[in-house]
């Protein structure tokens, strides 16, 4: 989650509750249309220096089961629609990028002014911040990120028991400062939650249905929205898709493999440009050039800064985008073949270093997937999963490890993940998706098709994250399609993928990832 815009929300509006034979709340239906008071976001006028965003903030339950009990805000934020209430008007579209933790008024520019075929004019797009996040009150952050990002950090992949003890503490750490200043809120962090506030900002819009578009984690909340709320969805576009039945221990093993596969290729096409990049002409030579470089990194970090852990955030990003390949191979040579050790700096700097926005973003990350599902107690069975798991993938099986190993203190226990099913009162739904994806792999959006039975997939050949409004015309085309009038493909469909990356030797010609994995809950 880089480059956040941080946007101030407007005044809140009181969305009233009623409960179900569940005994769980659900946004009133009776809200009426304009009844969330906008306003243009003060000192903000967005990325594009437009002066159309608009901010306001939705108030909602704590907790859905006490509805007139405590409340919180969410911040969410527009682009309204250029043509009027109408024919032409397809209502609203939210958004979401990922993470958890991700903000989604970061994404509403983005998604408006990319929408293919004027879709933008024709849709309010509606960005929300989930709760914790952003510019929602309470905003979770559990540690001083200049102090606990200070780099360079321990080295991930631990050498001896003093070294696994002391990764194990920072973890331990982590989970008792989130408890200690969020107890009365931990609780209450869940996705279904985060569902339910959608339902809550769908009535405080005064829209019987709505849209959504969700990325990566977003695709999972999409399923759960679309699971206890069918009656409501008009369209639902769900773009690399997270496996619903494996939330959330077991889908952080699937990605270690995934992300094998991926930094694998990456290696094999910096081979494929060894007249350019001089690393080794074989994938095999140069996996030994990557990881000799990470092993001197552990003892001579590059500006006293670039570690093993801080090269591991960095080289993740490549999983995520092939976009980065070019510079980030580029920096790799210099420090390799000529000693400039500028290039590995400039790209941590960029791409994999961490502020107090990330740290909310990891809180958030932390608070939802631990609260989600159930997580081994028992450090041994962690210990033991990756150990196995490090001999088949070691580019990410141990710092994905000490990622998420804070729920194993965690100061709640997991919950029981909402079972993700389709419905009749569901309308069509589109899937697009990658095939080589890594943090989000291709079974997992097999997973999600069986589970809402009535979608169409539309795969990019590639293994980029978040394949649409990335440029690749054949997806977009059934994006709109979809959008404007609910039409799918007859079958799933396969399009040509992007080119593949051209390699250059000047630093200056790096092609920067997707602006959507600026936004993009890349955790």
């Amino acid at each position: 989650m880089k480059r956040v815009i941080r946007i101030v929300a407007g005044l809140a509006v009181l969305v009233a509750g009623v409960v179900s034979a569940d005994g769980v709340a659900s946004a009133s239906q009776e809200a009426q249309a304009g009844s969330v008071w906008w306003q243009p976001c003060p000192g903000q006028p967005g990325r594009s220096g437009s002066s159309s965003l608009e901010c306001a903030t939705v108030r909602v339950p704590l907790d859905y089961r006490a509805p007139e009990g405590q409340s919180i805000k969410l911040a969410i934020n527009r682009i309204k629609a250029k043509v009027p209430r109408g024919a032409d008007h397809l209502g609203s579209l939210l958004v979401n990028p990922g993470g958890p933790g991700a903000s989604g008024r970061d994404l509403t520019e983005f998604v408006s002014a990319g929408l293919p075929e004027g879709l933008g004019e024709r849709f309010d797009v509606i960005g929300f911040d989930p709760r914790g996040v952003g510019g929602s009150e309470p905003a979770v952050r559990c540690v001083d990120p200049e102090v606990y990002y200070k780099a360079p950090r321990p080295d991930a992949v631990p050498r001896g028991q003093a070294e696994e003890r002391a990764l194990l503490d920072r973890a331990a750490h982590y989970a008792g400062q989130c408890g200690t200043f969020w107890s009365w809120l931990l609780p209450h962090l869940t996705t279904e939650n985060a569902a339910r506030d959608m339902d809550s900002i769908r009535a405080a819009l005064g829209e019987e249905k709505i849209s959504y578009l969700g990325y990566s984690y977003g695709t999972y909340l999409g399923g759960v929205y679309a699971t206890l709320f069918p009656q409501r969805i008009k369209r639902l576009v769900l773009d690399s898709i997270v496996d619903p039945t494996a939330v959330w221990y077991e889908a952080n093993l699937k990605q270690d493999r995934a992300f094998e596969r991926r930094h694998r290729q990456f290696l094999a096409w910096t081979a494929a440009n060894n007249s350019v990049y001089k690393l080794g002409s074989t994938q095999k030579q140069t996996s030994f050039a990557y990881y000799a470089m990470r092993e001197r990194l552990r003892t001579q970090p590059v500006g006293g800064v670039v570690g093993p852990s801080e090269l591991d955030d960095t080289y993740t990003l490549a999983g995520y985008s092939d976009r980065v390949w070019p510079a980030f191979a580029r920096a790799w040579s210099s420090y390799v073949r000529q000693g400039d050790a500028q290039g590995l700096l400039d790209i941590y700097n960029k791409h994999g270093k961490n502020d107090a926005k990330d740290e909310n973003g990891y809180a958030v990350y932390l608070s939802v997937q631990c609260r989600d599902a159930r997580w081994p107690r028992s450090w041994d069975k962690w210990r033991a999963d990756m150990t196995r798991m490090h001999q088949k993938a070691p580019f990410l099986t141990w710092p994905n490890t000490w990622f998420n190993a804070p729920c194993a203190f965690w100061p709640v226990p997991g919950g029981q993940p909402v079972n993700v099913q389709g419905s009749k009162r569901l309308p069509p739904i589109l899937l697009l998706q990658s095939r080589s994806d890594a943090a989000t792999p291709y079974k997992g959006a097999l997973e999600m098709r069986r589970h809402l039975p009535g979608t169409r997939m539309v795969i990019d050949p590639g293994g980029n994250h978040g394949v649409s409004l990335g440029g690749n015309q054949c997806v977009d085309g059934h994006l709109a399609a979809y959008l404007r009038d609910g039409t799918l493909p007859k079958q799933d469909v396969t399009c040509t993928a992007l080119p593949a990356p051209r390699a250059t030797d000047h630093m200056m010609a790096e092609q920067d990832p997707l602006p959507l994995l600026g936004i993009l809950g890349l955790l």
